[in-house]
Order: structure tokens, then C-alpha cells, then sequence
């Protein structure tokens, strides 16, 4: 047992904008709290949430991407039923859909002793240490963030997107791993912006496609040791 307490929900096929808009309120909650704990004498513990979901096809771009790596117009979408949303996570455009794991950390990082770019690298070690149990080699790529197989060869293949948004150290947004999602979405963005580089997942490097409940719960165990957090399931959606 730790002392540290992170709820948890797997709440499902969610849309986008329903999901954010739930993650909006946790992360609001808690900056709320940090910000009356500076005028109180003693001060409130903030909690700290965790949220898996899947989302029907959309691709973001975040608030330092560029509109241009969205290489297909609205009616093209439309005939792909592909909704395209802008947000307000780092990083560039991405592609969510069914067969991906997504999960959205809401936590306050000053629980955890960390700051944003040890945050980002736990992260990519938690999908790099699960997916290893697949007896795949992920791997960091310098400057790019997420995880990789291949990273340093012509072969690079991102397997795991990743982006955050903090303020006064309170997370939101995180991580897709693509265990078996249809890839061929990914050829109508310059994914995260970074050309020359492909996209793959789990089904594409193993031959099969593995349990993904299976996966979600090496993620919370990962997720687990590595921030030292007990995770207690709690109905949050």
C-alpha cells in the first residue's frame, strides 16, 4: 500500500469533446484547490484522477500544431464520419479511434514530486515497460515525444502518441497506445507533425491482437510503481 491514492474509471467509447469536457472539470477542480491552499493556513489535499476511454475517430491538433499537417478536407471527412477538433494540449495533430488505449492522467504533480519533463519521461517508461511484456523494444526518440520502435533506424514507427497540458502543476490529457486500430487514418495527418516517420501498433509488430483489458491493467500497475500510488477504482463519468 502506498500513501499516495489515484481514482480510476475505464469509462468506455466516449467522444472527444464529451471526454475533455470531463477532464475539464477534474483539472479544474484541482487548480481551484491549489489556488485557495496559497490563502489558507492549512491546507486542502488535492486528489488525483486517472481515466481510460476510447474514442470514435477524430483527429486533434494541439495548440502549437499546424492546421496544414490535416491533409484531407471536410467533406472527405464527413464520407470517413472523422470529426477534426482543435485543443489545447501540446504537441501537433494526432488521430484517436476505436483500438486505442487512451489515458488521460489528471493529477496534481507536486503529489508526485515531479515536474513536467520528468512527468513526460514516466510516462513513455510505463509504455515501454508494458509493451516489453510483448517482447517489444520501445524506445524514446530525441525531441520527439512518445514511444517508438525502431527510433534510431529509417524503420522508425511511433507506437504510442503522447500530450500533455499543466497548469500550477495539475495535469490533463496523456497517452494513446494503438493496440489494433485501423492505421490508415494516420495517412490523412502528418502525425504529431514529424514527416518521414510511420505509425504502427500492437496487432501490426505481434501478428495478433492482445487482450486490451489485459494491457489496462498493466498499464495501472506500471502506472502504479512507477508513482509509488495505490489506484482505487471510482465512478467519475
Amino acid at each position: 500500500m502506498h500513501n499516495k491514492i489515484i481514482h480510476y474509471q475505464d469509462i468506455g467509447l466516449v467522444p472527444y469533446q464529451e471526454a475533455f469536457e470531463l477532464q475539464t472539470v477534474l483539472f479544474e477542480q484541482l487548480k481551484q484547490i491549489k489556488i485557495r491552499n496559497k490563502y489558507r493556513e492549512k491546507s486542502q489535499e488535492t486528489g488525483n484522477y486517472f481515466i481510460f476511454v476510447e474514442h470514435p475517430h477524430v483527429y486533434t491538433l494541439g495548440k502549437s500544431g499546424k492546421e496544414s499537417h490535416l491533409l484531407i478536407n471536410e467533406e472527405e471527412r464527413k464520407n470517413k464520419s472523422v470529426d477534426f477538433i482543435r485543443t489545447n494540449r501540446g504537441g501537433d495533430i494526432t488521430y484517436h479511434g476505436p483500438g486505442q488505449i487512451v489515458g488521460y492522467p489528471i493529477i496534481d504533480l507536486d503529489n508526485f514530486d515531479l515536474d513536467i519533463l520528468a512527468y513526460m519521461r514516466l510516462l513513455e517508461k510505463v509504455i515501454i515497460n508494458v509493451i516489453g511484456l510483448y517482447g517489444l523494444k520501445g524506445e524514446r526518440s530525441k525531441g520527439e515525444t512518445g514511444v517508438w520502435i525502431d527510433a534510431q533506424k529509417p524503420t522508425a514507427r511511433k507506437i504510442c502518441a503522447m500530450g500533455v497540458k499543466t497548469s500550477r502543476w495539475i495535469t490533463m490529457h496523456g497517452f494513446a497506445l494503438n493496440v489494433n486500430p485501423d492505421l490508415n487514418y494516420f495517412n490523412h495527418i502528418i502525425p504529431c507533425g514529424i514527416q518521414n516517420k510511420g505509425v504502427t501498433s500492437l496487432e501490426k509488430e505481434l501478428g495478433y491482437v492482445p487482450d486490451k483489458e489485459k494491457i489496462k491493467r498493466q498499464i495501472i500497475d506500471e502506472l502504479s510503481l512507477q508513482l509509488k500510488a495505490d489506484f482505487i477504482e471510482k465512478k467519475l463519468y
